[in-house]
Formats: C-alpha cells, sequence, structure tokens
C-alpha cells in the first residue's frame, strides 16, 4: 500500500547502512582494548553505533575501565581506522537504490555522524554512485552543534536540500539516528545489523534486513522492476 503523504526526499547515513564500514571499526576497536585484557563485544558495541565519536570514545573508556583518554583511543583508532576505510565494500543494494532513486529525480542526501575526512576516505572507492547525492552533512560540519540522536544533522540536510522534513525520508541503522529522524518529524526505515537488538528501533515506519528489501511503491516513490 502507497503512503498517504508521498515522500519528496530521502536521507541516508553511511556507517553500517550504505558502506560495510562497521567491521572495521570492531576489528580496531578490539585490537586496541586487547592490549590492556579487554573484549568489545555487541553489549559495548551496541551503545555505541550512530554516535559522535568524542561520546562514542568517553563511553567507550569508560565501559572498559581503559587506562587511557578518551582522545587518545580516537587518535591511536583514527590512524589504524584510514587503511581499512580506503577497502570498505557498499551494503547489499545501497549502489542500486541510490541510482534508482537519482534516475528518477530524487533529491538526495547523505548526513553521517563521522567527520569529513573519515567521509572521504570512505567513499574513495565509490565516489561514482556517491557523486550522485547532491547534498553532504558531517558530524564536524560547523552548522552541527548536537550530534544524534538530536536532529541537527538531518535538520541540515533537508534545508539544504530545500525539503520539508515531513516530506523526508531517512535510512538509518543505529538507534541514535532512528531517534534523531523522528525528532527532526521525519519518517525513519532501519536497517539494523542483523545483531542488533530489535526492540530498540520501536518509532521506525518499518525494521528491514538489509536496503534490498525496500519497497519504494509504499513511499509513493517510483517502484522498482529490479534493483540494478
Amino acid at each position: 500500500m502507497q503512503h498517504p503523504n508521498p515522500v519528496r526526499s530521502v536521507i541516508f547515513d553511511v556507517d553500517g547502512l550504505l558502506l560495510d564500514t562497521e567491521i572495521v571499526y570492531t576489528r580496531v576497536t578490539q585490537k586496541i582494548v586487547s592490549r590492556f585484557g579487554k573484549t568489545f563485544d555487541w553489549s559495548i558495541k551496541a551503545n555505541m553505533i550512530g554516535r559522535a565519536e568524542a561520546e562514542s570514545a568517553r563511553y567507550l573508556v569508560q565501559a572498559l575501565d581503559l587506562p587511557i583518554t578518551p582522545d587518545e583511543y580516537l587518535a591511536e583508532r583514527n590512524t589504524m581506522l584510514k587503511e581499512g576505510f580506503a577497502a570498505c565494500d557498499a551494503m547489499p543494494g545501497a549502489e542500486s537504490i541510490v541510482r534508482h532513486l537519482h534516475r528518477h529525480r530524487i533529491p538526495m542526501a547523505v548526513a553521517t555522524s563521522s567527520s569529513r575526512e573519515l567521509f572521504r576516505i570512505k567513499i574513495s572507492r565509490h565516489t561514482h554512485w556517491f557523486d550522485l547525492f547532491e547534498v553532504t552533512v558531517t558530524g564536524d560540519d560547523p552548522g552541527i552543534r548536537r550530534a544524534k540522536p538530536a536532529p541537527d544533522i538531518f535538520l541540515a540536510a533537508a534545508d539544504q536540500l530545500g525539503a520539508d522534513p515531513q516530506d523526508v525520508l531517512v535510512f538509518e541503522d543505529a538507534p541514535s539516528g532512528l531517534a534523531a529522524g523522528v525528532a527532526a518529524n521525519m519518517r525513519v526505515i532501519a536497517v539494523p545489523d542483523p545483531n542488533m537488538d530489535k526492540s530498540r528501533y520501536r518509532g521506525a515506519e518499518e525494521i528491514l534486513e538489509s536496503l534490498e528489501a525496500f519497497s519504494p511503491v509504499r513511499y509513493g516513490l517510483p517502484g522498482l522492476d529490479r534493483l540494478s
């Protein structure tokens, strides 16, 4: 069934949604914390996904009682991340959906908590389809005062698209991103990691196993014969 209020613009998160970067974060963080005899498991990671890096770092250091500061952790982590990010793959269905929406002239934006420096590294193998986005907003942009779950980053993206928030559809993999989209008065589709507790995604329009399961027609968008 088509949504009574058709979507006119679409905003995508990046990490774990368009690009398979979460595995890189996991491997690097585990390598760092293992030096202190600690384990980075899903009980910790689930509370970090989608949050600003400074906030996530503070949480990690406190939760695992690490003998380093959040800034020291981030400095070491970010150096190690760059090599992994440069080789990351697209998530299933990501490029196909972006190309489909672009083909039908649906305005699109990226809104990521990542810094612009790391974002550019992540997309280095994928510029041929990331160039299809009209707007890119990153967590360190000057106008973003509050990180997800605050709505700032999505509102900034909508403003740059010239879109009314209630006409925007957001794709997110993180509970904090879902909360940010809802707070922005946008509709949100959740595409969580299989390890995440689905009860943390209350408020989503729907929860999908992957972007390949998305049905554009339900939201008044041009339908797909096949993702291609």
